[in-house]
């Protein structure tokens, strides 16, 4: 996972990749048939561990609160000194040829699938009233997910979180409410 996480899934090379495992190229593709498959279990393991705080974030009992979570876990998680700086699943493989196309387009399915989740949370919090009725969910989850794939973009060129925060917190001013 941190090989993909720090050189994107073209960058990383199967030394890199089979070295971080302790494990032979044999025994590599014996285990997961071949890189994209790797890429995947790495993806996983990243959306259930740096990543889960998107899942914890859902769970915030109003929308508010749902939005300064993700920006908040996305500024520690991106920004992390023990870690690679940026988001595996932002910038894992947005620059890469026609053979990572499967891995391009499992990254734009995650990406997509966090977008929906919030966007149906957004969409329970207009329902039950916690945001106003003329709020647009799928806008507020696509204005989000956006502040917070751009704070893990900037992440990876070196800001630091004190800055990134301060972003964050920008952009959370204008909230919908009553």
């Amino acid at each position: 996972m941190l090989v993909f996480w720090e050189h994107g899934y073209e960058g990383a090379s199967l030394v890199n990749l089979t070295e971080a495992m302790g494990i032979s190229t044999t025994s590599m593709y014996a285990t997961f048939g071949n890189k994209e498959e790797l890429f995947r279990k790495a993806l996983e393991r990243y959306s259930e561990g740096p990543g889960a705080y998107v899942t914890r974030a859902l769970d915030e009992p109003t929308a508010l609160g749902v939005a300064t979570a993700i920006l908040a876990g996305t500024v520690r998680t991106t920004t992390r000194a023990a870690r690679p700086h940026g988001c595996l699943g932002v910038q894992g493989a947005l620059a890469t040829g026609d053979t990572a196309r499967g891995a391009r387009d499992r990254l734009a399915a995650w990406r997509n699938d966090v977008y929906s989740r919030v966007r149906e949370r957004f969409q329970r919090a207009v329902d039950d009233g916690d945001l106003p009725a003329d709020t647009d969910p799928a806008f507020l989850a696509r204005y989000v997910t956006t502040v917070s794939a751009g704070i893990a973009v900037q992440a990876a060129s070196g800001v630091g979180s004190d800055e990134l925060q301060e972003i964050a917190d920008v952009a959370l001013r204008h909230w919908p409410i009553h």
